[in-house]
């Protein structure tokens, strides 16, 4: 079956409830009397409540209408936000250096507004002391608790131990948040060059009095 309302000639009913151009209630109209409104308005008849008794049918530009809710869905999907979960892995005794780099990736997961799956690996001896991977990770989250929360508390999970911290801020927030960013410092960027320079600005006022030096007086 077609999703496409039925325009025009398509409508077969004896009669419709009629709705003017401007959503005002024109009531229940005969069909043949809604088409021909239709044509001195040089408009479209189309049905929007096909299941009501008597379907209803709005006078409207329908490839304008089509155009419109095509552009409203293109921008729907574009600003629509994907749960995105990152993985990120620490060993137990990880050293500063390291750590301090991974929890920089953990940061921008988070400012991103994705959820962040934090794994700790156990190696050898390591499995017999949960502890380590449990306090490195409470430390993690407390050093990032402002741009995120623990979303799924420490578990073990064979070899592994793992938390999933979850953002404060919404995916959609964070896109929005990126795009402003970008525009602005797409707006300084041009503003820095078409601004004239300090010599530029310096040399104006010299090049004059050279000009003016330049030009002999009348007697």
């Amino acid at each position: 079956m077609s999703a496409e309302p039925r325009i025009n000639d398509r409508i077969r009913v004896p009669e419709v409830r009629l709705v003017g151009p401007s959503g005002e209630q024109v009531g229940i109209v005969p069909l043949a009397k809604a088409l021909e409104l239709a044509q001195e308005y040089d408009l479209d008849l189309v049905e929007v409540a096909a299941t009501a008794r008597p379907p209803v049918c709005k006078l409207m530009d329908y490839g304008k209408f089509k155009y419109e809710s095509a552009m409203k869905a293109r921008e729907a999907r574009k600003n629509q936000a994907h749960t995105v979960i990152k993985e990120m892995k620490l060993r137990p005794k990880i050293d500063p250096h390291d750590y301090d780099t991974k929890k920089g990736h953990v940061v921008r997961f988070l400012k991103q507004g994705d959820k962040v799956k934090i794994t700790i690996m156990f190696r050898g001896r390591e499995q017999s002391r949960p502890e380590l991977g449990f306090r490195l990770l409470q430390r993690l989250a407390s050093d990032v608790e402002d741009l995120g929360f623990i979303e799924s508390n420490p578990k073990q999970d064979g070899r592994n131990m793992i938390m999933v911290l979850g953002p404060h801020k919404k995916k959609t927030e964070a896109m929005a948040e990126a795009r402003e960013a970008q525009a602005a410092r797409k707006a300084e960027r041009q503003g820095t060059t078409d601004a004239p320079s300090e010599d530029t600005i310096a040399e104006a006022p010299a090049a004059a009095d050279e000009a003016s030096a330049e030009t002999p007086s009348e007697a």
